[in-house]
């Protein structure tokens, strides 16, 4: 044990935390694993469209990338991990330590990782219980039954993604670890409706596939104290012995979705995107990890924006090993990268940045108390913290900005947003220029990593708040539109991000971490128009879809939209996807499942117009 850790210590100050490591040699071919029975199965138990105002620029043709790999035959999840499937090809040392390290793992890391209580945020059993328990892919199915009406400016495919572990853990698990999947409806013509659920194929998940277990570590629920250390020991191991490929990526891609380009984009804040393509059956198939043609060689976080109104895609990047920690770029409307936009930011410490905003000019940047800090896990504790003595802050930088020098940071204590919903631009009554923010203001500010049990009944809270900063005087002025209810996960209308909003969509998060219903929040008026799914009914993130492609909000010109998110009969068993009128908050059709949709993250949806106009290379 201490062995693996003073290696862990030596890797850790090298290289990326649970990032990608560079392998010394190349994965051998590898061939899927024997099925496992079915007694190793578990039972049940239980983004963003933006279409540029202006389409006359061609697209990116990007060089051709290597052959794709063959399909590989997924086994059933959850799976109990087995002995290694190494390659027959791999020679009589790699063998040797292979064998030590498997040995090694089972005999003294699993044991020890098994003598200590996990927190709740990190307990298998807790994290992936009723709802949140894996499932199978489905391929698509289609002819499914519909209620009411589906409204007729609804015609494409909605498409949420959400974590699924292939392989159940061996140690701690927390929900943001899974292997990510695609649940995708398409609703077409005449009432119809059809379903699937896929995996994305990521580097990480088709090897772990191929070898019958999880060997790369889980960045949340694994890398805890010593024992997190040994397991980033353990995969800088394997890695260097080419048991396992590090050089293309680590990341679930299981948390953002976004249409950009003609590609529908998954992401996980800890790699590069993958490229994932709608066919026109309305299957789902992963075409590959997507660095823009060469342009990107960073990891890009899981809430990229589109401007509405340029069509550029800006995107920040977070280091927690190596300064300056943050990086903003952006890609023009065809996928190229703007001249001169990489931006490095200076951090006083690597910090958790998992969404941003953009106004009319600027970027909007969170500077929050939810650090890494690497050295806690030599102390026994998680690397993820709320640093008390941190003052929240939010950085206001030109769009156009080539160095970071044209960023300004603003003071905004005891604040951690984990989402922003949008930002935009006013004059005051002196014409001095106020930036208004809007997100969740979420406390403890560390709730989704780390138990909060010893601290009497303080319960997770998350508020949807409102702070206006003047960008002269560097004053703020901070409200919460909306007390008492946890308002998480959700979305303004898309072709007015960066613009002034009145109304914000919201999933209501009430059982944390279930969801009961929707509600719609006028910032105008304060009202709160709630849609609840009914008893023992829980849903997700709602998406919404305007009317009209481009058109205004409801109730300011406009034709208003529709809401839509799945929902899970937990007393029924059955998944359905629920559409409500935004106007009425009304429901108007629901579309019945054929299997079940676990609770998941971030949706889009795309109209049939851009899926046919969906590239279909890497």
């Amino acid at each position: 044990m201490h062995t693996l850790v003073a290696i862990a210590l030596v890797h850790t100050a090298t290289s990326p935390f649970f990032l990608a490591m560079q392998a010394s040699t190349c994965l051998h071919s590898i061939t899927p694993p024997t099925p496992h029975s079915s007694a190793q199965i578990w039972s049940p138990t239980c983004k963003m469209l933006i279409s540029p105002s202006q389409k006359t620029l061609p697209k990116i043709v990007y060089p051709p990338s290597a052959p794709p790999r063959p399909t590989l035959e997924l086994p059933r999840p959850p799976l109990a991990p087995s002995k290694p499937n190494y390659p027959q090809s791999l020679n009589p040392i790699q063998w040797v330590v292979a064998s030590a390290l498997d040995t090694l793992e089972a005999s003294l890391l699993v044991p020890f990782e098994k003598q200590h209580e996990l927190p709740r945020t990190a307990d298998p059993a807790v994290q992936l219980s009723g709802n949140f328990a894996p499932v199978e892919e489905c391929p698509v199915r289609h002819d499914l039954e519909v209620a009411g009406q589906i409204p007729s400016c609804l015609r494409g495919t909605y498409v949420r993604n959400g974590a699924n572990p292939l392989f159940l853990p061996c140690g701690g698990h927390h929900l943001f670890d899974g292997d990510g999947m695609i649940h995708a409806v398409t609703l077409g013509s005449g009432n119809s409706a059809s379903y699937s659920c896929r995996y994305t194929r990521t580097s990480r998940l088709e090897q772990e596939a191929a070898l019958g277990r999880s060997v790369f570590p889980k960045p949340i629920g694994e890398l805890h104290g010593h024992s997190g250390l040994a397991r980033v020991a353990l995969y800088a191991a394997r890695t260097g012995l080419g048991l396992i490929d590090g050089s293309a990526g680590s990341g679930v891609a299981n948390a953002g979705l976004v249409y950009f380009n003609g590609r529908l984009l998954a992401m996980s804040e800890d790699d590069l995107p993958y490229h994932v393509r709608i066919d026109g059956s309305g299957d789902l198939e992963t075409v590959g990890r997507f660095d823009f043609g060469g342009q990107l060689r960073c990891p890009m976080i899981a809430h990229p924006k589109v401007d509405p109104t340029t069509g550029e895609l800006h995107a920040l990047s977070y280091d927690v090993v190596k300064r300056p920690y943050l990086k903003y770029f952006k890609f023009d409307k065809t996928g190229k990268k703007t001249p001169d936009s990489d931006v490095d930011i200076t951090l006083q410490q690597p910090t958790m940045i998992h969404d941003f905003a953009i106004t009319e000019n600027d970027v909007v940047i969170p500077d929050h108390q939810v650090v890494f800090r690497l050295s806690e896990m030599l102390r026994g504790g998680s690397p993820v913290l709320y640093d008390r003595r941190k003052t929240s802050r939010f950085g206001i930088m030109p769009k156009d900005a080539v160095d970071e020098s044209g960023i300004r940071w603003y003071d905004v204590p005891d604040c951690f947003c984990f989402h922003l919903w949008n930002a935009w631009e006013e004059r005051d009554g002196d014409g001095d220029k106020v930036v208004t923010i809007l997100g969740s203001c979420m406390d403890p500010p560390d709730s989704i990593f780390n138990e909060h049990s010893g601290e009497g009944e303080r319960r997770l809270r998350s508020e949807l708040s409102e702070i206006r900063i003047n960008t002269r005087t560097g004053q703020y002025e901070r409200r919460v539109v909306v007390e008492g209810t946890n308002l998480e996960a959700g979305q303004v209308a898309r072709h007015l991000l960066g613009r002034r909003t009145r109304y914000v969509y919201l999933a209501i998060a009430e059982p944390w971490p279930r969801c009961r219903g929707m509600a719609k929040v006028d910032l105008l008026t304060g009202e709160v128009s709630r849609f609840l799914y009914g008893l023992g009914r829980f849903g997700g993130e709602p998406c919404y879809v305007a009317e009209e492609e481009g058109g205004g909000e409801e109730g300011a010109g406009g034709g208003g939209g529709y809401l839509m998110s799945f929902v899970r009969d937990e007393e029924r068993g059955r998944s359905e996807l629920v559409i409500v009128r935004a106007s009425d908050m009304e429901q108007v059709a629901t579309v019945g499942l054929p299997s079940r949709v676990p609770y998941g993250f971030h949706g889009a949806f795309i109209r049939s117009e851009d899926l046919m106009e969906q590239v279909s290379s890497a």
